[in-house]
Formats: structure tokens, sequence, C-alpha cells
């Protein structure tokens, strides 16, 4: 079992940044690809970013590229999200995910564990 606890999530005026943390326990954090997904109200849970084991390829949806950035601390068990530039459209709930592997994924369906998420709000 991985256990995964976002934070960092709030409220803040389009333009402004935020950065999540996702802190991961129970197993060797390294062994796990992971992934930041969000979810708007009425929306499904879409890929915002994700980043392989080594942290040496990351993965960008369209939408966030340039404004989004994803990185990790093996040492420190834990995955970031840097998010600038916000924009009121990336107001979601925002999880982070661990999936067992070697590659980048991109697919929800994919992923083996994830945390609670955190809310994030982005006001015009």
């Amino acid at each position: 079992q991985v256990q995964l606890v976002e934070s960092g999530g709030g409220l803040v005026q389009a333009g402004g940044s935020l950065r999540l943390s996702c802190a991961a326990s129970g197993r060797t954090f390294s062994n796990y690809a992971m992934g930041w997904f969000r979810q708007a109200p009425g929306k499904g849970r879409e890929i915002v970013a994700a980043i392989r084991r080594s942290g040496l390829s990351t993965y960008y949806a369209d939408s966030v590229k340039g404004r989004l950035t994803i990185s990790r601390d093996n040492a420190k068990n834990t995955v970031y999200l840097q998010m600038n530039s916000l924009k009121p459209e990336d107001t979601a709930v925002y999880f982070c995910a661990a999936k067992s592997g070697s590659y980048i994924y991109t697919n929800y369906y994919e992923y083996d564990y994830w945390g609670q998420g955190t809310q994030v709000t982005v006001s015009s």
C-alpha cells in the first residue's frame, strides 16, 4: 500500500501561483511513477502532468504547458506541482496518484493509488 497526502491548495487570483505537494508513505517511493490529475465540477478526471520514477522525463497536458511544472524529490518521498499564471479554468480538485512502473502514465485507470485531493480555486 502507498498512502498519498496532498497539500498546498487554496484560493488565488488569476495570474497567481500555488505549489502543490504530495507526500507518499508506505512503499519505496522511487519505484513509482507519479501523476497529477484534476477534476472540475461536472467533469471527468483529467491528467495534468506526470513524471517518471527517475524524474528524468515528464508529461504535460496541452492546457498547462509552460505554466505548470511537475517535479519530485525521491529523498523526501514527495512530488510537487508548481502552478504559475493560474487561470479560472484551472479551478478543480487536484489529485496525485502513484503507479508502480518505469514509464510515464497518462490515463487515470493506470494508476494504483490516489490521494484525497486538494481544492484549487482561481478567481477572475
